[in-house]
């Protein structure tokens, strides 16, 4: 019998916006192969089926996936999970749903939700617009997180970001009103961009004159404290819906 991990070729990462006149499609990651640890298989064999929500072409019921009503925060491309674990855990009155499509990253905070015992965190393992396009019900989000996205600092690439107006008006448009979007980068040219994109949307309004201070739930990461202490920015863009 193969020893072969079975979740260790599936893998994918955050990649850009791309857009397919050929299907009208909007996507937001490439595939690639990956390698997930053993905790990590473990994890998603284990409490994959409890707290990973299958994506589907249906809005969901948040009452009944969490089954309490509370506010619902959406978080785009969490990564390893550390920084969604640490504020799901401090904010136990909110519900939080993490969308990412790497599959390591999905591992590492299921693994970090067994040890953490939080009821409070979901995921969807998915591309983040079409999940907000046909799983996120209009002005049903509380907040939005999108924190150290891929920069993409080549000029040619700066198409690819993230945070451009079709993501910026889908995401606004999911939002309750009084909901916010926050967004973190350490690339200062990419968060002079998203405060003109975010300024450029109607329907939301920066709650400071340019860039934010840090909300304390926004804990500092271990990466951003080493940049930090070379004297690395991190700059953060908070907007809330009008």
């Amino acid at each position: 019998m193969s020893s072969k991990n079975p979740h260790s070729e599936i893998s994918s990462v955050t990649s850009p916006l791309l857009y397919d006149p050929n299907d009208r499609r909007i996507r937001s990651f490439v595939t690639r192969a990956g390698r997930v640890s053993s905790g990590q298989a473990r994890a998603l064999d284990l409490l994959g089926p409890r707290y990973c929500i299958p994506y589907q072409k249906a809005e969901l019921d948040l009452e009944e996936t969490f089954r309490r009503n509370a506010p619902t925060v959406l978080e785009i491309g969490f990564g390893m999970g550390e920084t969604s674990a640490i504020i799901s855990a401090e904010m136990p009155d909110k519900n939080f749903i993490g969308v990412e499509v790497h599959t390591p990253g999905v591992g590492s905070l299921l693994k970090l939700i067994g040890e953490k015992q939080l009821t409070n965190q979901h995921i969807i393992q998915h591309d983040a617009f079409e999940v907000l396009t046909h799983m996120i019900a209009p002005n049903s989000l509380a907040g939005v997180h999108v924190f150290f996205p891929d920069p993409w600092h080549k000029a040619r690439h700066n198409k690819r970001r993230l945070i451009q107006e079709p993501m910026v008006k889908l995401i606004a448009s999911r939002l309750t009103i009084g909901g916010y979007l926050h967004c973190a980068t350490d690339w200062e040219e990419y968060a002079e961009q998203m405060l003109i994109v975010l300024e450029a949307e109607g329907a939301l309004q920066n709650t400071a004159q340019g860039f934010a201070p840090r909300p304390a739930y926004r804990p500092v990461t271990k990466f951003e404290s080493r940049g930090l202490k070379l004297g690395h920015g991190v700059w953060d863009v908070v907007f809330k819906k009008c």
